[in-house]
């Protein structure tokens, strides 16, 4: 008999654990603090490893309608806009690694995935969901919430973000330990590419490499939009939990210094910004650090991390399909085991890109001698750096 399983987190991890959960005849039930269903934020790069993984998860078609597919990758200097590399996306992503790299909005990719829940899934959707408390037994789970509300089922899924209430249930040191604050902001800010010059719109990935600082430009909804990130280190660090704040163009320069006439020109040309506070958690250790009995993690709950590899959804989903198949059709009485399974094939690689997402960071933000040398290493190496195998074809 399939399992009853209830989902903590309706972000993009939860939606898509339930989606892969239904696929096996589960029944997932997704728990949603917010009093609707939706996602904030800006842009998602989706590299090869998470795009199969949504095309097994049937949505092919509707991803490559709402994504932007760039052509390429770019990277510059901040300081003086010379290029330093050039990796090709488009055909070549897809004759090599077998799925395309896209580019999406966040929300649109949300919305994709709650639109097929709906459609497909095989259990409830509750919203204004605050869980207060999680219990376990033998062979039940328990989510109580703020108001008094409960509901049962045979297993759980943390799919709760950074600051994880399921979290606490696992067998772990890590468990009840807070989150990082790194000191690292992130500005964000979308435009339509028509509002835009034509010098600045753009149909690829540009990054611009500067003193403890980068950012980013690629275009979202079908190339359509652009969607703008740059991360500094030189900004308050603030506090984790208060990630999404309205800020300006003035404070964002302060926080960066000078760059290159061409980025100031883009930053310039954006409507408006909202900063983000980074918060992350060293890399896991150990299966014990995904799950527990009848409790499991997926994405941001488990493994939070930077975003210096464009990785956090990417993982999020390669989980959400993993937990999915090591569940398989198996009843209730197999929870423990299918978690135990999920949780030892997915510590090792999410702690890999939890630590390299931590060293590109140092990478991108380099000072100095080290700054030189990357800088030589990426004119000599090009596409051949920036290409990652290992992630991409894992």
């Amino acid at each position: 008999m399939p399992a009853h399983i209830l989902v903590a987190g309706g972000g993009i991890g939860g939606l898509a654990t339930a989606l892969a959960l239904a696929q096996g005849r589960h029944r997932a039930d997704v728990f949603e603090q917010a009093p609707v269903f939706g996602e904030i934020g800006a842009g998602v790069q989706l590299g090869p490893n998470a795009t199969r993984r949504l095309q097994k998860l049937d949505l092919g078609t509707g991803l490559a309608a709402i994504a932007a597919r760039p052509e390429a990758l770019v990277v510059h200097s901040a300081e003086s806009g010379s290029e330093l590399a050039r990796m090709p996306l488009g055909d070549t992503m897809q004759q090599r690694y077998g799925a395309p790299y896209f580019c999406v909005h966040r929300a649109d990719l949300h919305g994709l995935l709650l639109e097929s829940v709906r459609a497909r899934g095989t259990g409830a959707l509750v919203t204004g969901a605050q869980i207060r408390q999680v219990e376990t037994s033998d062979d039940l789970v328990c989510l109580s919430s703020t108001d008094a509300r409960a509901w049962e089922g045979e297993a759980v899924v943390g799919a709760d973000g950074l600051w994880s209430m399921v979290r606490r249930q696992l067998d772990s040191p890590s468990a009840a330990q807070p989150p990082r604050v790194t000191g690292h902001t992130a500005w964000r800010a979308l435009v339509e590419q028509s509002a835009l010059p034509a010098e600045l719109r753009r149909g690829r990935v540009d990054v611009w490499l500067g003193p403890r600082l980068h950012a980013v430009a690629y275009p979202v909804r079908g190339g359509e939009w652009l969607n703008v990130v740059v991360i500094a280190e030189s900004a308050p660090a603030g506090d984790a939990r208060d990630w999404d704040q309205s800020t300006s163009i003035t404070a964002l320069k302060q926080a960066m210094g000078r760059s290159c006439a061409s980025l100031q020109s883009l930053l310039d040309a954006m409507p408006g910004w909202r900063a983000w506070s980074l918060g992350d958690r060293a890399p896991m250790t150990g299966p014990a650090d995904m799950a527990h009995e009848r409790v499991a993690l997926v994405g941001d709950a488990a493994h939070p991390m930077v975003p210096y590899l464009a990785q956090g959804a990417g993982m999020a989903i390669e989980d959400a399909v993993a937990l999915a198949d090591a569940l398989g059709d198996g009843d209730a009485a197999d929870v423990p085991a299918a978690f135990a399974r999920y949780a030892q094939t997915r510590w090792a690689r999410n702690a890999q890109v939890q630590a390299r997402a931590r060293r590109n960071g140092e990478i991108f933000h380099a000072t100095g001698p080290v700054r030189l040398g990357r800088d030589m290493a990426m004119r000599l190496l090009g596409a051949k750096l920036l290409d990652q195998p290992w992630l991409y074809g894992g």
